[in-house]
């Protein structure tokens, strides 16, 4: 059988989502792994639909894996550390693929305002010095929008054949306290979404104005965006199919 699993987790302490080769690296995947191939007595590979960073969160992440065995989400989630849970678990398509057959990815970005820092929410927020202007913000995010070559907004680690991808929406959503940033693309490349991130704080912050993102998207050129946004602050919410 093919088992597709919604799961969330609080990637604080893990290396990432995917597998290391060093054995003292703690990631997702590997946690997964290692409780189903002792369930199974023989290794067992679990795919991810995306592979966040270290440190990154998920709400909705999607993996699967295939197995003979009968399982639910509980029997699974007893050998779990409390802060990775499977949501659902459901048998899918022989044919069904996680990662490759994803439409699109939505993330979303916790910003503190500045003056309104929370203890309880420091592991999962990217805590600002400084006032935001959101209307410089969100015009920066309409340039953004699109069918673009982001090779500007990912590290030199990530480039592959195409650095092309298309965001569907970016979606500013203001509380009294935070503020949230939504990204809704056809895929990311390593690092996009905090570097768009960063970038839109700069632009909120008056470090660089509209022209200056739009010349990154122009001149493909890492160095002119904005910095990468903390780790904590960023959720995998959802991963889209057709």
């Amino acid at each position: 059988m093919n088992y597709r699993m919604i799961l969330q987790y609080d990637g604080g302490r893990y290396q990432g989502w995917q597998r290391q080769k060093e054995k003292n690296k703690d990631t997702i995947q590997g946690r997964l792994e290692m409780v189903l191939s002792k369930q199974e007595g023989k290794p067992v590979h679990v795919h991810g639909a995306g592979r966040t960073d270290a440190g990154v969160h998920a709400r909705g992440q999607v993996a699967h894996f295939h197995s003979e065995k009968v399982y639910t989400a509980g029997q699974i989630n007893e050998y779990l550390p409390e802060d990775i849970r499977i949501l659902r678990l459901e048998e899918a398509s022989p044919r069904f693929h996680s990662r490759l057959n994803a439409t699109g990815k939505v993330y979303g970005y916790q910003i503190l305002k500045a003056g309104r820092f929370d203890v309880f929410q420091r592991r999962y927020a990217w805590q600002m010095q400084e006032e935001l202007d959101l209307e410089a913000m969100k015009e920066a995010a309409d340039c953004l929008t699109g069918k673009h070559d982001f090779a500007g907004f990912c590290t030199k680690a990530s480039k592959k054949k195409s650095t092309v991808r298309q965001i569907y929406e970016i979606r500013l959503e203001e509380e009294e306290d935070r503020i949230w940033i939504w990204f809704y693309g056809n895929g990311f490349l390593y690092n996009m979404v905090r570097i768009l991130t960063g970038t839109l704080v700069a632009a909120g912050t008056g470090a660089m104005t509209t022209a200056d993102v739009m010349q990154v998207l122009e001149q493909k050129d890492r160095k002119l965006a904005g910095p990468t946004a903390p780790a904590q602050g960023l959720f995998l919410q959802q991963v889209k199919y057709d």
